[in-house]
């Protein structure tokens, strides 16, 4: 351990994200990117920036993809903030929302970035159990709390909660923002977007890289109320004035504008979901109920952690996580189709063994 470093660095655990492998035979389905090409729009539009463009600083506020956003959603452009990835957009509402005394509330089944910012920022936090079936159970949630956030649906199990609970959770906790990370939420199911005018403690939180396929470029958003942009965008302009380069803003900005690829590409992933989880529930395995594109599974005869070992030397990359609860289970990103198929006869096959 480095003398350099400060006491906080020594005793944070940093984030691990999936394997990104360098052999390009392996058939990578281990960190939920979109197995589909992103809109040709996109890379026209990229193909298009000028050398002009490339020596001046870019537009600082993304003004017209701010616009684009609003427009999209039906709100106005002071309630969307803009970011490097939903990570990067996280991270300033951890710091900028969520640093309170009281405690921050999250899944104890979920994205594992939430503990990471909390110890990052000195955040008290609290891991609520999910219910039995992996749902989210919000009357788990203490009243007395410095901000909830909850991916919906959530990860690793994909699991959706319907806009329903997600009014009880708003109503219930009025004075501590509410965050809906939204990742996955285009795969089948339906945005808290539009609750945000009905609720001023509401943020939702959403980004490019899973049904954009534009992870490579890194575009995260977040809406909600106008106090709540405007607590972020002073976070954000203490210390980076231009978040968005210039080719990020103009992919995505063509991302947005074709909504028909945009629609097109997500009934794709849906489709190849849908068979790969029939596939696997006829080899006998139990697959939680999924709106991502990606599927949580366990098998009850074999380990979940010999089924990973073994694709991984039949060069398939999924996901696996030895923690509480969700040992014997395996995340499997969707593929394309004929990913999905070699993930099935694999599995087939070792079974059989």
């Amino acid at each position: 351990m480095s003398r350099y470093w400060s006491k906080l660095v020594k005793k944070l655990t940093p984030y691990v994200p999936g394997e990104q492998p360098q052999q390009a035979k392996l058939i990578k389905l281990n960190t939920n990117e979109n197995p589909f090409d992103p809109s040709p729009q996109v890379l026209r539009a990229i193909s298009g920036v000028t050398a002009k463009q490339l020596g001046l600083y870019p537009d600082p506020e993304s003004t017209e993809l701010k616009q684009a956003y609003a427009d999209l959603n039906h709100l106005s452009a002071d309630q969307v903030f803009l970011g490097n990835g939903s990570d990067e957009v996280l991270a300033h509402i951890f710091q900028a929302l969520l640093s309170h005394d009281k405690i921050v509330c999250f899944p104890d089944v979920s994205y594992s970035f939430y503990p990471v910012w909390c110890e990052l920022y000195s955040l008290n936090y609290a891991q609520v159990p999910l219910a039995r079936d992996f749902s989210v159970d919000i009357n788990a949630y203490p009243l007395e709390n410095g901000g909830i956030i909850i991916p919906n649906p959530n990860a690793p199990t994909g699991m959706l909660m319907d806009l329903e609970v997600i009014r009880e959770l708003l109503e219930a906790n009025t004075e501590s923002v509410v965050v809906i990370d939204e990742a996955y939420i285009d795969f089948g199911g339906e945005s808290a977007v539009g609750l945000i005018d009905l609720y001023d403690n509401l943020l939702v939180v959403q980004t490019l890289s899973k049904s954009r396929a534009l992870a490579g470029l890194r575009v995260g958003v977040a809406m909600g109320n106008r106090r709540l942009i405007e607590g972020l965008e002073r976070l954000k302009n203490s210390f980076n004035s231009y978040p968005l380069d210039v080719l990020a803003q103009t992919a995505a900005l063509a991302s947005l504008n074709d909504v028909s690829y945009f629609e097109s590409s997500c009934g794709k992933v849906i489709a190849c979901r849908d068979k790969l989880t029939h596939d696997l529930e006829s080899l006998g395995f139990q697959v939680l109920p999924s709106k991502a594109n990606f599927i949580f599974v366990t098998h009850p005869e074999h380990a979940a952690e010999a089924l990973f070992e073994g694709l991984r030397q039949k060069d398939i990359l999924v996901r696996y996580f030895s923690l509480p609860r969700i040992s014997n289970y395996l995340r499997i990103s969707i593929g394309t189709p004929q990913e999905c198929d070699a993930v099935v006869i694999a599995l087939r096959e070792m079974l059989a063994e």
